[in-house]
């Protein structure tokens, strides 16, 4: 998307559809923090990344439901792929984003996706591949509907959707089945956002 300018349109009001890209962006964009992650990301020169998942999403359901930007939010999510899989390497990332953006009192959480494969079967007790790529993290999302990345590209932004904005704009939630699904990590991430948004729409794994 060309964003040297952010879209002046309007979200569609909540429960509609569809949300189209700059709709999206221009949702997402109202958060600060969002914007401000993404300049960091791409001052830094941080191999492909993407400021992803909930910060995007909730984002768009606080401008649609009316809340403040940032509200439920508690962190935000940066992926990136470094060939360096050494632990110190992300390490370093990892503190000097904290300590470019402590500040701004914004919480970040960057994740090396070329070292995801090192450390989750022992975290989660689940398989996990060896990526290559952030989207690839990215695909692997608990949930679709948060399948989203976002990042500056030139003057403007990029933006990464397999599967678009329609849930995002009508607040469903929607499980992406597959070898790292977890219905109990599912239940409790939708419970913990419904206490929050009860606005949204939480289907079942068995409706994906």
């Amino acid at each position: 998307m060309d964003g040297g300018h952010v879209a002046t349109l309007l979200c569609p009001p909540y429960g509609s559809v569809p949300m189209n890209e700059e709709q999206f962006l221009t949702a997402a964009l109202q958060n600060p923090a969002n914007a401000i992650i993404a300049e960091e990301m791409f001052q830094l020169g941080l191999p492909d990344s993407w400021l992803v998942s909930g910060c995007l999403v909730q984002t768009a359901w606080n401008v649609l439901t009316g809340r403040a930007v940032d509200y439920g939010i508690n962190d935000y999510d940066v992926f990136y792929f470094d060939p360096d899989t050494s632990w110190e390497a992300e390490d370093n990332i990892i503190r000097v984003l904290a300590e470019r953006l402590a500040g701004r009192g914004i919480a970040v959480e960057a994740r090396n996706q070329a070292r995801v494969h090192l450390w989750y079967g022992e975290k989660h007790g689940l398989p996990y591949p060896e990526l290559r790529c952030s989207t690839e993290g990215i695909d692997r999302f608990l949930t679709k509907n948060t399948q989203i990345g976002l990042r500056r590209a030139g003057q403007g932004y990029e933006l990464y959707a397999p599967n678009g904005f329609d849930d995002a704009a009508a607040m469903i939630v929607r499980p992406n089945p597959g070898p790292n699904f977890s219905a109990a990590n599912y239940a409790a991430k939708a419970a913990r956002w419904k206490a929050l948004w009860p606005q949204i729409t939480v289907l079942a794994p068995t409706a994906a």
